[in-house]
Parts: structure tokens; C-alpha cells; sequence
């Protein structure tokens, strides 16, 4: 029971620390990861001793497993098919090559550094080769990001995840098992990997928006149900998978995409919400990890293991440099692509698996794992703080929570009631359209002649019970 009270304790605390300090982390580009680790350190057994998480605890299992699955999820859900297309040569750079040789390097110098069997070496460089999300979201809100730079480093800390996945299960199922797997089971496993999981995930991805979309028009969605659905799609597509012997990530991660690909209009809340969840997720397993198991990273510290930290954080930017010159990308956004590949808490989640399965020894990989993240929040941290204040803003106006869809601020063109009247005259098609909250119309429901209402909260569902056209200009007020 005590230790039920501390489990709620913390998810309260993270959540009011986190919301107190988010001004805070966009002002003065503070990690907001590092500020919770130290909260994590604050509240461990070095510290007040009111909160541990053991690395085999159930409770960590729960954790990470959720946070990994709704990351994948709105990860993909934020994807742009669109931007995608436009600039696929950066897209399958940065997914392809820019994701698999460092991982082969950091694989290969862990190999012969820390002296590991080739599968945990593996493990480790597919772990670590992951770039962290959470820390890239303030550089991807930055408006000094060139568009180039903005989606290939989105594209990277969104999805390079699922093409690292596959290694790790892999590697962990052989070293379960003894280096030796037999053919019929590594199939099964194969087969549940690139293909049921996959497979589920999408349809139900597609099936839930079809629903969605389909109630939603006929009847009509509470908007914050509707952001409730988002994590529901996600969870499911999770849970569907394992139970029939699936990829539960890979299925998370389909469902998301297969949203992103059906293009469909959904209420800002849909992807916000899930997004909102996810980092709190994220940020409650940094407290857990802080109170104790990631400073066991200090525990093995010697030659070897130091020497395979510095090839691990600067092995991206090695290799991204020729291979970004052979996609076209040159100069200022080069630079900063290949400097931005900060090293996180997706690291961490992945180097769990095989904790979690049983493997032996799966914890000295989790705790090299640990120094290299632990390092990289010094070293990244300084890097991502130096570009924001050097680029004089932290954050751009019209992006969204992980720099979102919108790569920068968007100023819609002020009309003059002139220019209005003169159109109207013309015959082009011009709305007028009273967005005004619902109080402002209590205080005073005076509207102009042939005004339509398109209320603050749910724009998107009100214009279109209004039936308002869609190649019309609307004239939007507020006063």
C-alpha cells in the first residue's frame, strides 16, 4: 500500500513539476530530461529515499512498455506523407544509411572494445544509434530550422526507432536462446515481427478512423473523447498484436502511420492529447530511471567502456557527413543535422528488452547504455542549448508539441473591411466568419449581417456542419 501511495505521489509530481517548469525549458533551454533526472536523483535512496524502481521491477516493465508504444504511435501519427514525398531522397537517407551505419559502427566498437558476443554487441549499437525524441522537440519548434533540417531530423528521431526495433528483438530472441534458434521458431518469430504486427497495426489504424470519421459525421464526437481515441488506437494496436504473437511496437507504430496516410481531418486535440500522454510517460520513466538505475552507468566506467562512449556520440555525425553530401544536403544544414543526434530515453527503452526477457548479462548492456546517455545529455544538451540561444528563439509559433506538422510560424493576411466589401462586389466567394468563444457571446451576440459562427474550440467540425465551401476565402473576426 505504501508503495502504491509513492507510485501515485510521483505521477502527481512529475506532472506538476513538469508543468511548472515548461516555461522554464523553452526560456532558457534547460533539458527538460535532465531536470528530471535530478528529480528522479532527488526522491531515489541517495537522496529523500522515498521512490526506487529495481531494473527487473514490474512496474518498470509497465512503464517503458507504454511509453515505447504510444512514442512509436504519435510519432507516426505526426507524420507528413506529403513532406515525405517531397523530400524522399532526405527521407530514406537519413532512415536508410544514416541509421544503419552508425549502428554497425557503434555495434562493431562495442564488439571490440567491451569485448561483447556479436548479438549484445548488436543490441547495443541498434540501442544507442536510436536519436531521442524528446530532446530534438525544442530544436524542431526552433524557427531558425531550415525546412531541409527540420524534416530530416523529424523524420530520424520519429521513425528511426522502428528500423532499430527489428535488431534488437532479433538479437535478444539468439541470445535467450543460446546463440542457437531453431528455424520454426525464428520464423514464427519473423513472421510476428515484419508481418502480423505490421499488418494489425495498420488495420486497425485504418478501421478506427473509418469509425471515427463515420460517428463523427453522422452523430457527432465529444472533442475530448475524441482525444481519448487517439490513445485507445494506440494501446489496441499494441495489445492486438502480442496477443496473437505479434510485434506490439511494430503494430503501434503502423496503426500511426496508417492515420498519417489517410490524410483525414481530426481535431488538433487528437494528436496533442496523445502527445501530452506520451511525454508524461516519458518523463515519469526519466524520474524512475534517476532515482538509481541509470547512475549505475558511473559503475563501469573504465578505458574500454570511455572509449566506446566517445565512438558512440560522435559515430552519427561521422557518418552523416558524406552521406547527407551524397543526398544533396550541403552546408549550414548539414552541419546541424549531422550535430544534432542526441542520445535519450529511446536508447534506454530499447536496451530494456532484452532486460526484460531474461537475457544474460542484459545489464551491463543497460548500464553502458546508461554512461553513453548520460554523457550525451552533457554533450547534446550543450549543443541544442548553444544553437537556441544563438538562434534568439526557442520556439516557433506555429508548431506544434514535437515541432508538430507546421514547420514554422504562420501569419494569415489581415483584410481590411474595403477589401472585403469590394470582393463581395467582385462575386468572389468570401465568408464572413465570427469565431468569438462562447462567453464573448454572452457578454454581447451582436454579429455581422450574414456572419457565420465558427466557434474557437472545434473549428474544423463546426465549418463543416456549416457546409462552408472549401475553396471560399474566409474573413475571420474575433471582436
Amino acid at each position: 500500500m505504501n508503495h502504491f501511495v509513492a507510485t501515485v505521489a510521483l505521477i502527481g509530481i512529475v506532472i506538476v513539476v513538469a508543468s511548472l517548469m515548461s516555461g522554464v525549458v523553452e526560456r532558457f533551454g534547460v533539458p527538460l530530461v535532465a531536470a528530471f533526472l535530478l528529480v528522479g536523483a532527488a526522491l531515489g535512496p541517495f537522496g529523500l529515499g522515498i521512490y526506487d524502481v529495481g531494473l527487473h521491477s514490474p512496474e518498470l516493465q509497465v512503464l517503458a512498455t507504454l511509453a515505447l508504444a504510444l512514442v512509436l504511435f504519435t510519432d507516426a501519427v505526426g507524420v507528413d506523407v506529403r513532406e515525405v514525398r517531397e523530400r524522399k531522397r532526405i527521407a530514406l537517407t537519413v532512415l536508410g544509411p544514416g541509421t544503419a551505419l552508425p549502428a554497425i559502427v557503434i555495434g562493431a566498437a562495442a564488439w571490440w572494445l567491451l569485448q561483447l558476443p556479436v548479438a549484445a554487441a548488436a543490441i547495443i549499437g541498434a540501442a544507442i544509434a536510436s536519436t531521442d525524441p524528446v530532446l530534438l522537440r525544442r530544436v524542431l519548434r526552433s524557427d531558425a530550422l531550415s525546412p531541409t533540417a527540420r524534416v530530416a531530423l523529424r523524420l530520424e528521431s520519429g521513425m528511426n526507432d522502428v528500423a532499430l526495433l527489428p535488431v534488437v528483438v532479433i538479437a535478444t530472441l539468439v541470445l535467450a536462446r543460446g546463440g542457437a534458434v531453431p528455424s520454426d521458431e525464428l520464423g514464427r518469430h519473423l513472421t510476428g515481427l515484419f508481418l502480423l504486427g505490421p499488418v494489425l497495426g495498420a488495420v486497425i489504424g485504418w478501421a478506427g478512423i473509418l469509425m471515427l470519421t463515420t460517428i463523427r459525421d453522422r452523430i457527432g464526437v465529444r472533442r475530448d473523447y475524441e482525444s481519448l481515441y487517439a490513445l485507445g488506437l494506440g494501446l489496441g494496436a499494441y495489445a492486438a498484436a502480442e496477443s496473437v504473437g505479434g510485434s506490439g511496437f511494430l503494430a503501434a507504430f503502423a496503426a500511426g502511420l496508417a492515420i498519417a496516410w489517410l490524410d483525414v481531418e481530426l481535431c488538433d486535440c487528437f494528436l496533442e492529447y496523445g502527445e501530452a500522454t506520451a511525454e508524461m510517460l516519458l518523463l515519469l520513466t526519466f524520474v524512475a530511471f534517476g532515482a538509481s538505475l541509470i547512475w549505475t552507468g558511473f559503475s563501469v566506467i573504465d578505458l574500454p567502456t570511455v572509449a566506446f562512449a566517445i565512438v558512440a556520440l560522435f559515430a552519427r555525425t561521422v557518418v552523416l557527413f558524406p552521406v547527407l553530401r551524397h543526398a544533396g544536403v550541403t552546408g549550414r544544414d548539414r552541419r546541424l543535422i549531422a550535430l544534432f543526434g542526441p542520445r535519450g530515453l529511446s536508447s534506454l527503452l530499447l536496451v530494456l528488452l532484452p532486460v526484460f526477457a531474461g537475457v544474460r548479462d542484459a545489464e551491463r548492456l543497460f548500464a553502458v547504455t546508461s554512461f553513453v546517455v548520460l554523457l550525451s545529455l552533457v554533450v547534446h544538451g550543450a549543443i541544442i542549448g548553444v544553437f537556441l540561444r544563438g538562434s534568439g528563439s526557442t520556439t516557433a509559433s506555429g508548431a506544434g508539441a514535437d515541432g508538430g506538422r507546421d514547420p514554422g510560424p504562420v501569419v494569415a493576411p489581415k483584410m481590411e473591411l474595403a477589401e472585403f466589401r469590394a470582393r463581395a462586389a467582385r462575386g468572389d466567394e468570401v465568408v464572413l466568419v465570427d469565431s468569438r468563444a462562447p462567453k464573448s457571446f454572452k457578454a454581447d451576440a451582436r454579429m455581422a449581417v450574414g456572419a457565420v459562427i465558427v466557434p474557437p474550440d472545434d473549428p474544423v467540425r463546426a465549418a463543416r456542419e456549416a457546409r462552408l465551401s472549401r475553396t471560399a476565402t474566409l474573413a475571420v473576426y474575433c471582436a
